[in-house]
């Protein structure tokens, strides 16, 4: 069985990024660069990759984790330098090599299974991956023979006026029949103004033998496009955001402005739902049905059930059950569990809690380190006081449990079912059930202390 590998390039600095981070693990769509390049090659059919790792490796093999090989550039000489260190993988194998740049997020599986089928059905000693665009500056151009094949690849400042005035480019990528690639390798040499050792000149080596090299043109330019900086990054991220975009809304979903939406790619989203301007959807979160969603929401890892209708809000690593209502201006944090016909409120903060069945927090409520039952009520300016200064401590709430506006409730406290706290409570002690709890002190009223004090306000001229 021929042997079939990939090799991705990523240990250049990317200084033009401005980043303290690796280039390639800048995100796009809810995956790092390199990431959706490791993506595109996994679902071409070859498992077996080689990372070149170099500039910030840590941060690379974080991300990728154990699901590559990865050699190290220690020193940045070039991208046959970089192909170099992974002769380990390549010597004495039978087969094909594919050649990516790690910060290509855009080149679809279906280019490289072409590109590889291309290069075997034409016998090629290497193919290389080109495009045709209106502007080709900066690029490195593609020189045909007469029989169409390739002779060589001359970079921009190299080339002539008439090399010039040719708008097919090298993308970077090549598919290589191995023992050819290792023995060019072996000849490669660097004397050149940056002294480095670049893979295109294998091109020339090959065809200086009289060996095949071919051209294979992906059919949208915009696949081959690397990132080099955030302007760049952000274009990459716009094509992305539209194709997941139009994936959902053939599936049935609304999207009342794509140009304002965006969507992670592992999110999901159930048919009849519609999404409003504004909203973002990130890490694997999960939408039903029939939902409502927006405008000017964002998700982080959510789970929603179906018919529900969140307004101006955030939720983040929570769940939320069906036919319930949420915001606006609510704020779900992480750990939350939000049972079926509930309704959050206005400006209600939860917290790690969970909130039963058909309960009200309506607006202007804090609920933190709680458990609330079914049909509970929690009025306005309520609080759970979760934080002891050291500890964080549980509130319990019963089922259909009314707690009245600005009540405090000290945890670690336990509210029985079926119970009634008076507005303006605090709460520090449990609570039986079917009782009325009211902890204030009592009202006072000092007549006529505004006159005898001289504290009349008077209106401003």
């Amino acid at each position: 069985m021929e042997y079939l590998i990939s090799v991705i390039l990523a240990a250049g600095e990317g200084k033009r990024m401005k980043s303290k981070n690796s280039k390639v693990t800048h995100k796009i769509c809810g995956k790092t660069i390199i990431e959706w390049v490791c993506k595109a090659v996994s679902e071409s059919g070859i498992n077996d990759t080689v990372v070149v790792v170099g500039h910030r490796y840590d941060q690379v093999k974080q991300v990728l984790g154990n699901k590559v090989n990865y050699v190290e550039q220690q020193e940045q000489l070039g991208t046959g330098h970089a192909v170099m260190q992974t002769q380990t993988y390549l010597k004495d194998k039978e087969g094909y090599v594919f050649i990516l740049c790690g910060d290509t997020p855009l080149i679809t599986s279906k280019t490289i299974c072409e590109t590889i089928q291309y290069h075997k059905e034409n016998d090629y000693a290497a193919t290389v991956v080109t495009a045709e665009v209106d502007d080709p500056y900066g690029y490195g151009r593609i020189v045909r023979n007469k029989n169409g094949d390739v002779n060589k690849i001359v970079e921009h400042r190299d080339s002539t006026g008439e090399e010039k005035a040719i708008n097919e480019i090298n993308s970077g990528m090549y598919c290589f029949t191995i023992k050819h690639l290792v023995k060019a390798l072996e000849e490669l040499g660097n004397n050149n103004s940056q002294g480095e050792y670049y893979l295109t000149d294998t091109i020339q080596i090959l065809a200086g033998k009289g060996l095949k090299v071919g051209a294979f043109k992906a059919a949208d330019s915009t696949e081959i496009g690397g990132i080099n900086n955030r302007i760049q990054l952000a274009e990459a991220t716009k094509i992305l955001n539209t194709l997941i975009l139009n994936r959902h809304m053939e599936s049935g979903v609304t999207m009342l402005d794509p140009n304002s939406t965006y969507i992670d790619e592992e999110v999901e989203i159930g048919m009849d739902t519609v999404i409003y301007p504004g909203t973002i959807l990130e890490g694997k979160t999960v939408i039903g049905e029939d939902c409502i969603i927006g405008p000017n929401s964002r998700f982080v890892n959510a789970v929603i059930g179906n018919e529900v209708e969140v307004s101006n809000s955030i939720i983040l690593e929570s769940f939320v059950g069906d036919n319930t209502q949420v915001g606006p201006f609510a704020y779900i944090r992480p750990g939350s569990k939000i049972g079926s016909k509930v309704k959050i409120g206005d400006f209600v903060e939860i917290k790690k809690s969970v909130i039963g069945d058909k309960s009200k927090v309506p607006h202007l409520a804090y609920v933190g380190d709680a458990e609330l039952g079914r049909n509970v009520n929690y009025g306005c300016g309520s609080i759970t006081a979760n934080y002891d200064g050291k500890n964080k401590h549980k509130t319990v709430i019963g089922d259909n449990t009314s707690v009245g506006s600005n009540v405090n409730l000290v945890a670690p406290v336990v509210v029985q079912k079926d119970v009634y706290i008076a507005a303006g409570s605090t709460i520090i002690e449990d609570v039986p059930e079917n009782s009325l709890a009211i902890a204030r002190s009592k009202q006072m009223v000092k007549a006529n202390w505004v006159v005898d004090r001289g504290m009349q306000r008077k209106e401003k001229k």
